[in-house]
């Protein structure tokens, strides 16, 4: 079926035609021998969770609390649903046309090269830039903790910096670096988050704590508002749709590797929900909302479950923000390419993908710099939630008789999402208007600013 939107505004470059290799032509089909799937199974997993088990527990944990009052751990369960739901939409078109940067092309497919296509396509780029800011910040939070100094700003904003940095290296390094230490960090962190979540348990019990406080009907609106967090705390998924281009066997494994993702996560936040929960009262968890697990810890485990789950809590962020830096730039890489963004060298050498990684980690360095946690977190919902409700209706408008995909379960993905997105955007307007009217505009801005860069793109190229 043809998009009624699928007019050119470009015609495809021969840098699209290299990136995309043979996606885009009519003798579509997948070199599954290619020198650049570098990712297997179980390092997709690795990248995917580490992103994952990153912001979504220990940033949005007491975010999600302080919403949901004693019902926070139901939010991850509806989180993971919501999610699960939208994962089909992205799955489906990965596995007709897997490709590095997919989200684009998802859109490209769906809404033709145009400025809807671009714009949302950049607003997912931006939720992940947003996402690296929030778990650097998140590090720097839970490092500076110990010595009691987590509400220095000055000092969260040099340490948030610094571990920007510090992806900014590794990934310079190459895909089989990304690859082999996202799989190493993931394996520490799920193991020791674990170990923390059980003994927290084992010592709190089910009936102390949070889960002894009365839920109130009046509490439901904000539970259902909450559920967008933890939808961004379960985000991470994308990263493995965006890399699928550089994934083996990325027809089978593309789809494997993210529903792995989701239940890995899934499993790891409920056990953390509970053993915050056993732990402090709700009131205790909104005081220390930015670093919820190392409080929680202390009166359950003592010293030493303090600062194990302080060394958790840096080895989860660390090796979050070097996955999503991996995986943001190679989409902007993705989006210039397909001349969707602008781009300049500024005098830099190497090539377009090196560029757009240095332009990431400056971008992301600024916003961990600028914004505390819970602006940033509502930020990257807005922006995260409008583009996944864009990508389900244009698949569901104009791909899936082409992909197989359901009209059933697009429609319910859309249906969740926006839900979500307006009990989160009221209960935003009641307590913090300005980060929606912030939402407002810079969803707005992207538009224009796609709108005027490729009508300008259109003029130059009818002019020659």
């Amino acid at each position: 079926m043809r998009s009624k939107y699928s007019y050119r505004v470009l015609k495809p470059s021969p840098a699209l035609r290299r990136i995309t290799g043979t996606v885009l032509q009519t003798h579509e089909h997948d070199d599954q021998t290619s020198g650049t799937r570098s990712i297997s199974l179980l390092g997709g997993v690795a990248m995917g969770t580490g992103v994952m088990i990153g912001a979504g527990i220990f940033a949005l944990t007491g975010q999600i609390a302080e919403l949901a009052g004693p019902l926070f751990p139901l939010s991850f369960i509806a989180g993971a649903l919501v999610t699960s739901l939208a994962a089909y939409s992205y799955i489906k078109m990965s596995n007709r046309w897997p490709s590095s940067g997919g989200i684009a092309m998802i859109l490209q497919k769906a809404y033709g090269p145009g400025v809807v296509a671009a714009s949302a396509s950049l607003l997912m780029a931006l939720s992940m830039v947003i996402n690296e800011s929030l778990v650097a910040r998140t590090f720097a939070t839970y490092a500076l903790r110990p010595f009691e100094l987590e509400q220095n700003g000055l000092l969260v904003s040099v340490l948030a910096l610094g571990l920007i940095v510090f992806a900014y290296l590794v990934n310079a390094a190459g895909n089989r670096s990304v690859s082999g230490f996202s799989l190493v960090m993931s394996a520490i962190k799920i193991g020791g988050i674990a170990v923390f979540a059980i003994a927290a348990i084992w010592v709190s019990g089910f009936a102390s704590g949070a889960f002894s406080e009365p839920a109130t009907t009046s509490s439901g609106e904000a539970l259902l508002a909450s559920v967008a967090f933890s939808i961004l705390a379960f985000k991470g998924f994308t990263t493995i749709t965006n890399s699928g281009g550089e994934i083996v066997d990325p027809h089978r494994n593309v789809g494997r590797t993210i529903m792995i993702s989701i239940a890995v996560c899934v499993v790891v936040y409920l056990l953390v929900a509970v053993a915050v929960g056993s732990s402090l009262s709700i009131a205790q968890i909104v005081e220390a909302r930015d670093y919820s697990l190392a409080a929680a810890a202390e009166p359950a485990l003592g010293d030493l479950g303090f600062y194990f789950t302080v060394a958790i809590a840096i080895t989860a962020t660390a090796s979050g923000v070097i996955a999503s830096v991996f995986a943001v730039s190679r989409m902007l890489t993705m989006l210039t390419e397909m001349e969707m963004i602008p781009h300049s060298h500024f005098g830099m050498s190497g090539g377009i993908r090196s560029h757009m990684l240095v332009y990431t980690v400056v971008v992301a360095g600024a916003l961990a710099v600028l914004f505390d946690l819970s602006r940033i977190a509502a930020l990257g919902a807005f922006f995260y939630l409008v583009m996944d409700m864009l990508v389900h209706w244009g698949v569901f408008r104009n791909l899936r008789e082409e992909i197989g995909a359901r009209a059933s379960i697009l429609l319910a993905a859309l249906a969740a999402d926006a839900v979500v997105l307006s009990a989160f955007t009221w209960v935003k307007l009641k307590s913090d208007p300005a980060i929606v009217l912030y939402a407002v505009l810079g969803i707005g801005a992207v538009f224009i600013a796609e709108w005027f860069y490729l009508a300008r793109r259109s003029s130059q190229a009818q002019d020659s």
